[in-house]
C-alpha cells in the first residue's frame, strides 16, 4: 500500500488509542512488523493554544520511520492551524480522527459525531488539505447508528475532499466495541473509491486478519485492543521473532524512563501492566498487587513470579 508517496510493506498499523499508544508501546509494536503505530488522540484547539500535556503526546521513537499524528476538532480553521504548526513538521501523515465514540468527544461535536454533519466533515477535510502538502488520512466508522449508516456516502465525501487514504472501523457510533464488526459494509466502502481503505475491527490473530483481507479487499489492516498486552500479534502475523511478554513489559518500562517521568509511568503503566498479565493462570492475586503499587520495578518483580 502507498499513502501518497509513503510506501508500507507489511500493510499493518497500529490503531489510536488514547491512554494506550504512547512512545514507548508503538516503538515495541514497530519491532514486531507493524509498518506504523498511530498516537494518542491530539486536541487540534489544545495544540493551537500551546497546551504543554498535548504537546509531550507527540513525542516519538527513533523506529518510527512512518510518523503518523492523529487530530481531532470540529472547526475546520483551528484544524489548520494545528497542521501548519512546526510541532507537527516531523510527521509523514495527518490523520482525522472522525470516528471516535468517546462522549466526551462526541458532545463537543467532534469524532464520531461528525458522521451526522458531512458538509463540515467535508470542510474540516479541505482546510486540513489545503494546509499542507503532506497526505490527509481520515478515521471513521460505519455512521451514528444502525438507522444512520452512511459509511459508503462518508467515504466518497472523503475521496472527493482530497484524503488520501481512509481507515473504516466496522461499528456504529453507538456500538462503541460491543458487538461485531462488519466486515461486509468496509467491503462496501472498498468498492466505493478509488484511494486506499484500511480495514478496521475484530482482527485478533492471523486467521482473522486473512479473513478481512479476504473478505474486504482493503489495502491494510488497522489493529487495536487485540494489542493491549500483546503487542507480539504484529509477529504473529508477519513471521517475525517473538519474546516472552516479560521481555515486552521491561523493553515498555525502559523505554518509557527515556521520555518521561517516574511518577507518569507508575500511573500510566497500571493498565499495561494488567494487559499483559490478562490470562496469567493464578495472576489474581498478582493483579491486585500490581493495580495499586506505586513502584514499577516492584510490580515488575511481582510480575515476573507469573509471566514468563
Amino acid at each position: 500500500m502507498k499513502i501518497g508517496n509513503i510506501e508500507f510493506k507489511n500493510n499493518l498499523i497500529l490503531a489510536p488509542m488514547a491512554g494506550v499508544t504512547d512512545v514507548a508501546f508503538r516503538s515495541i509494536c514497530i519491532s514486531c512488523g507493524a509498518d506504523a503505530a498511530v498516537g494518542e488522540l491530539i486536541s487540534a484547539k489544545a495544540l493551537v493554544y500551546q497546551n504543554k500535556k498535548t504537546q509531550e503526546m507527540l513525542v516519538t521513537s527513533p523506529n518510527e520511520k512512518i510518523k503518523i499524528v492523529q487530530l481531532f476538532g470540529s472547526e475546520p480553521d483551528v484544524m489548520a492551524k494545528a497542521v501548519k504548526l512546526p510541532q507537527l513538521k516531523k510527521f509523514d501523515i495527518i490523520d482525522i480522527n472522525m470516528g471516535c465514540p468517546a462522549p466526551k468527544i462526541v458532545n463537543n461535536g467532534e469524532g464520531a459525531a461528525l458522521m451526522k454533519d458531512i458538509n463540515l466533515a467535508e470542510q474540516i477535510i479541505r482546510a486540513c488539505v489545503n494546509a499542507t502538502d503532506k497526505p490527509v488520512t481520515v478515521k471513521f466508522r460505519l455512521g451514528w447508528d444502525s438507522k444512520r449508516i452512511n459509511c459508503v456516502e462518508f467515504a466518497r465525501m472523503c475521496e472527493r475532499a482530497g484524503a488520501s487514504a481512509i481507515t473504516v472501523h466496522g461499528r456504529t457510533r453507538d456500538m462503541f466495541y460491543s458487538g461485531k464488526a462488519d466486515w461486509g459494509m468496509i467491503a462496501k466502502v472498498k468498492s466505493a473509491v478509488h484511494i486506499p481503505v484500511i480495514a478496521n475491527g475484530d482482527v485478533s490473530n492471523i486467521e482473522s486478519y486473512n479473513s478481512i483481507l479476504k473478505k474486504t479487499h482493503c489495502d491494510a489492516v488497522m489493529i487495536g485492543r487485540a494489542t493491549l498486552g500483546n503487542p507480539q500479534i504484529f509477529a504473529d502475523i508477519v513471521g517475525g521473532t517473538k519474546h516472552t511478554k516479560m521481555y515486552y513489559v521491561k523493553k515498555h518500562v525502559k523505554l518509557l524512563r527515556k521520555y518521561y517521568p517516574e511518577r507518569f509511568i507508575v500511573a500510566h503503566m497500571r493498565k499495561h501492566f494488567l494487559w499483559y498479565l490478562k490470562g496469567i493462570k493464578d495472576g489474581a492475586e498478582i493483579k491486585a498487587k500490581v493495580s495499586v503499587s506505586d513502584n514499577v520495578d516492584n510490580s515488575i518483580e511481582l510480575m515476573q513470579t507469573v509471566l514468563k
